[in-house]
């Protein structure tokens, strides 16, 4: 029995079927998926509607990201975030062309149900992008700030790899898991293609909404499979690249 922890697909359904058939997984194996499953290339709809009836051969853990509370948000009253809409949310709306109402509100229903976060047995974090509070994401005042925050990526890559876990100084956002999981910040934007760790948090946005790959990882092994280069699977779209 395996648990994975895969990276931000941004609508790259043909990424996620690579990295799918790399794991070769189990009926008793876990996945969760660490947001963002909207929003960059063509096929935003079609991935949501996949991950749907996966869930329902194996065990799925779906964390919410922010594209999804955009493209939630949309899928309910048909509004239009204009930051949403340059960042990707004009390609989710054109994967939903041929969707009729009915679909829509199944996609919907999944994301309006999906957790901020999760704690396995072995009280590791999963979550988007991180928490600011001091006190574990329990404590959390800004529900945001699961979906949005930086910080936490940040103050880990700041940190003095000799501090000791005991210290003072140690961070107590980091003490009150045994790992952390995160997506939301790409590891492509400081250079690194594969998933990053420092302290106790590992990085699994491998940068597949840009020209990155996506990412899943044993999260007891740390082992992680990769797919193709995620533009080069679509080599007519800009996905959420610039140029």
């Amino acid at each position: 029995m395996s648990t994975y922890a895969i990276g931000d697909i941004h609508g790259g359904f043909k990424a996620l079927i690579q990295v799918l058939n790399k794991l070769e997984v189990k009926d008793e194996d876990t996945l969760i998926f660490m947001g963002d499953y909207v929003d960059g290339w063509s096929e935003s709809a079609q991935t949501v509607t996949f991950l749907i009836d996966l869930s329902e051969k194996i065990n799925c853990i779906f964390i919410k990201g922010n594209h999804d509370v955009w493209c939630e948000d949309w899928l309910k009253s048909d509004y239009v975030n204009p930051t949403w809409y340059i960042h990707g949310g004009r390609e989710t709306m054109e994967s939903y062309a041929a969707f009729s109402k009915e679909e829509k509100l199944a996609h919907h229903t999944f994301f309006n149900v999906m957790p901020w976060y999760h704690i396995d047995d072995e009280n590791r974090l999963f979550i988007h992008a991180g928490f600011t509070s001091m006190h574990g994401v329990s404590k959390e005042v800004m529900e945001s700030s699961f979906s949005t925050d930086r910080t936490l990526w940040e103050m880990v890559l700041a940190l003095d790899e000799s501090l000791a876990k005991d210290s003072e100084k140690y961070p107590n956002r980091l003490k009150h898991y045994k790992e952390i999981f995160i997506g939301h910040t790409p590891t492509i934007n400081f250079n690194s293609f594969e998933p990053m760790h420092a302290a106790n948090v590992w990085n699994v946005d491998t940068g597949a909404a840009f020209y990155g790959r996506l990412t899943a990882m044993n999260v007891d092994t740390k082992a992680y499979v990769q797919s193709d280069v995620v533009k080069d699977l679509y080599p007519n779209e800009r996905g959420r690249n610039r140029s």
